[in-house]
């Protein structure tokens, strides 16, 4: 029989991923991971609720849960990447380093020194061999797939990693807690980043960095407006400028760090917003200026 550690969230995905590992003949104990240290009540409260749930999913799984601290791997491996990549003027995803980093990286090599042969997530992708290659493959239920957020774990770990919910979809994950009785069962999916959780982002953000205004301009250098800081837009953003009117919808175009305006162009159509390649950066090229 093999030993497998759960990563337990305290949501109803990992606590299907042990329901299922545990029907299934495994030997399954869970892991609660803490990879930030809360800094205000609302975030307490939450990280609160979210190990209380874990604590009760195993206690009716009867399965033993261990909580582990990774805080500063946290720091140091992922968050101090993401705020350079904002200061950089551009826009990280950190759950694709928390991925590789965090969950597939540390978490699973602590869990191999605690005698697993196997980690398991809740994670919405499939695994299959081919060969001596272990390849990822998106989940069936498209509307839930999480394979992007784990293209950048390395191929070892997926060989000691299992997705129970590849085959599901999210209503046969419910289904499954609701017959299971898990307390779980309608608990709301978390949308915000990784191990921080959901938040006001341009509020948390400013904690970070210095957030500095200036002009939003058109193709000609037409000051159109004003915005909050470079590291709170996306190109492509459409949402949330300001400067709406009777020209239509405005869009991001580009961030010029240089001189720290923000161009927008009117026409979703516009060659501004439309790439015919990529370029590789370095982790930081520039900085956002702030005056």
């Amino acid at each position: 029989m093999h030993d497998v550690i759960v990563g337990m969230s305290g949501g109803v995905d990992s606590a299907v991923t042990a329901l299922l590992l545990k029907q299934g003949g495994w030997r399954v104990r869970a892991m609660f991971m803490k990879n930030w240290e809360e800094d205000d009540t609302r975030d307490q409260c939450s990280a609160a609720t979210d190990l209380k749930d874990a604590k009760q999913v195993c206690k009716q799984l009867d399965i033993p849960l261990e909580t582990v601290n990774f805080s500063y791997e946290y720091w140091q491996q992922v968050f101090t990447y993401f705020l350079a990549e904002y200061q950089s003027g551009r826009t990280p995803n950190p759950d694709v380093l928390c991925n590789s980093e965090i969950k597939f990286k540390v978490f699973l090599d602590y869990c191999l020194s605690k005698g697993a042969d196997f980690i398991a997530t809740g994670h919405y992708a499939r695994l299959q061999q081919n060969g001596q290659e272990t390849l990822l493959l998106r989940g069936l239920d498209l509307n839930k797939d999480q394979s992007y957020f784990l293209h950048a774990v390395d191929q070892s770990a997926l060989q000691r990693s299992l997705f129970p919910l590849g085959t599901l979809s999210k209503p046969r994950v419910r289904s499954l807690a609701h017959q299971a009785g898990l307390v779980v069962q309608n608990k709301r999916d978390s949308t915000g980043i990784c191990f921080i959780g959901e938040r006001n982002f341009r509020e948390f953000l400013s904690r970070f960095l210095p957030a500095c205004k200036g002009e939003i301009v058109d193709s000609k250098g037409v000051v159109l407006g004003l915005h909050h800081g470079l590291m709170y837009y996306t190109i492509g953003q459409r949402q949330g400028l300001g400067i709406g009117g009777a020209d239509g919808p405005w869009y991001v175009a580009a961030k010029n760090l240089r001189d720290n305006t923000l161009l927008a162009v009117n026409d979703h159509n516009h060659p501004a917003l439309l790439s015919t390649h990529l370029r590789s950066l370095p982790l930081v090229e520039k900085r956002l200026p702030c005056h």
